[in-house]
């Protein structure tokens, strides 16, 4: 029997999801907050379902830190439906994005899926993150967090560092200002920051690129921001 940890404030939301997915033939451990869910997890929980609104410590936060706990799937369950939302859970490690509110159907059919891809197709025990992403002459190890251009490192701030991860994982998706600024500093996007991240996507380019005025990796997408292809 699989185990599925349920993260939400909302004890009527907890105990819907909790009937479908028992009705599924699933174990179902519930928590309050998200302090509660990295608490709770473990070798034996198999999918973690959050919330991202929650008290004490947001999804956000609970996903990334259940990240450095297990490699079990994780997906958000919540009604936060902005792209940048989307890009920060993302960036914080979740594999899928379930809107509320959700159908039955839907939400099952993603937890099969999720459990599928996790133990068919990878298998509990050889799940490990890609070390590598390389694009053309830049290779980026994910973990040393090491940037090379040539094979000759580039030595970038944590910032700059971030910004590029989150492209060069999600290349040809287009980045507006709002969605890197709030993926990247955690923080309310006003348009002020456009400044902010103007200056460090220059920085990126001048580090990277042979030729910054006619960049090769970070390209922009007049009127709509800045993508890797």
């Amino acid at each position: 029997m699989k185990n599925i940890l349920i993260a939400d404030d909302n004890e009527e939301i907890r105990e819907i999801v909790r009937v479908l997915l028992e009705s599924e033939g699933y174990n179902v451990i519930e928590a309050a907050d998200g302090e509660d869910a990295v608490i709770k997890v473990d070798e034996n929980i198999d999918l973690i379902i959050l919330d991202i609104m929650m008290p004490i410590k947001s999804g956000f936060k609970a996903c990334v830190e259940i990240r450095e706990k297990t490699s079990a799937p994780r997906s958000f369950l919540t009604a936060k439906t902005q792209d940048s939302d989307k890009c920060m859970g993302f960036s914080s490690g979740c594999d899928d994005y379930l809107l509320k509110p959700f159908s039955y159907t839907e939400l099952v059919s993603r937890v099969k899926a999720l459990l599928r891809r996790y133990y068919v197709y990878k298998g509990k025990d050889k799940v490990e993150p890609t070390k590598f992403i390389n694009i053309d002459e830049l290779t980026i190890n994910i973990i040393s967090n090491e940037v090379l251009i040539d094979e000759k490192e580039v030595i970038l701030t944590e910032t700059e560092y971030k910004i590029l991860l989150l492209m060069a994982q999600n290349k040809k998706k287009i980045f507006s200002a709002q969605n890197l600024y709030e993926s990247v500093w955690k923080e309310p996007y006003f348009y002020s920051c456009n400044n902010t991240i103007m200056v460090h996507i220059r920085n990126l380019r001048r580090k990277l690129e042979k030729d910054p005025q006619n960049p090769k990796y970070i390209k922009t997408v007049w009127g709509k921001g800045y993508r890797i292809e």
